[in-house]
């Protein structure tokens, strides 16, 4: 089975009412069936690519490899979403992509800069943030603290980048002398978000951003992800939300034991009846 084509001119559809979408766990031997083992999409269009990746093979084990082949691709302005079932690679792909996980074959390149296996400090001077799923405020800092924290490497910076987070997310102005351990789920991930653009990246890994918050706090996350990308920054969001994630990004990839099992626009993923039988369920019918 092959990929469907992406359609480059697909606009996101506006997101709507909140649902978990997350794809069955094991979809098992029906994904390996659908794996694309033609290249050619991805090397098309890959040309020119702000941040690409080509057959990367990594793993946190030595000689155990979580990431199988797998690559990617994201031009200047792009939304990109990733889905999968739990443990297809998706975070490690995150990861992989900042230095958090080696690389064992494959490479990484950044507006045409070879950047596999450099370390994440050298990643941020080059414009790459990243957001952990967990673990991602200092809870003993302010906001303000947790922003600055963000600029250390651009301390002049600090207040004309503070307004720009500050315009997507009003609240932090407002609240800049509280605690982040005193906030709740849903703030402290905008506090991690604005960090993340303190030092003006021009590409935004977000790792699982709406996990463990209620539906309404999910749909805002999912709104201040398009907000972000819509303000100039280019955008890579790995989400279990399957569903909520496709309506939103310019193209999706469904990843599926370390390797790509399709790539396509959001629109094309979400109306696909293989993609809705292995990873979206009755919920990409609503």
């Amino acid at each position: 089975m092959t990929a469907p084509t992406p359609d480059k001119d697909a606009v996101p559809d506006n997101v709507s009412g909140p649902d978990n979408a997350s794809g069955p766990e094991n979809a098992g031997d029906a994904v390996s069936q659908a794996a694309v083992v033609d290249r050619s999409d991805h090397l098309a269009g890959a040309e020119n690519a702000l941040l690409r990746a080509d057959e990367l093979y990594a793993g946190y084990v030595p000689g155990v490899n979580i990431l199988n082949g797998a690559d990617l691709y994201v031009k200047k302005g792009e939304l990109i979403g990733i889905i999968g079932p739990n443990g297809a690679g998706k975070s490690t792909l995150l990861k992989t992509l900042f230095g958090l996980v080696p690389v064992r074959t494959g490479s990484v390149t950044l507006d045409g800069e070879d950047i596999t296996n450099l370390k994440a400090h050298s990643l941020v001077a080059r414009g790459v943030g990243y957001v952990p799923q967990t673990n991602n405020v200092f809870p003993s800092l302010t906001i303000e603290e947790n922003l600055e924290m963000g600029a250390f490497q651009v301390p002049a910076k600090f207040k004309e980048r503070f307004d720009f987070v500050c315009e997507i997310f009003p609240a932090l102005r407002e609240r800049r002398k509280q605690r982040a351990g005193s906030l709740s789920g849903g703030e402290r991930q905008m506090v991690a978000m604005g960090r993340a653009l303190m030092t003006e990246p021009s590409v935004l890994l977000l790792d699982e951003p709406s996990a463990g918050l209620s539906p309404k706090l999910q749909d805002l996350v999912f709104i201040q992800a398009q907000q972000i990308n819509k303000a100039g920054v280019t955008v890579i969001m790995v989400e279990q939300n399957a569903r909520r994630c496709l309506q939103i990004c310019h193209r999706g990839y469904v990843l599926d034991q370390g390797r790509n099992a399709y790539m396509a626009s959001g629109r094309d993923l979400i109306n696909d009846p293989k993609v809705i039988q292995l990873y979206l369920g009755t919920l990409a019918r609503a």
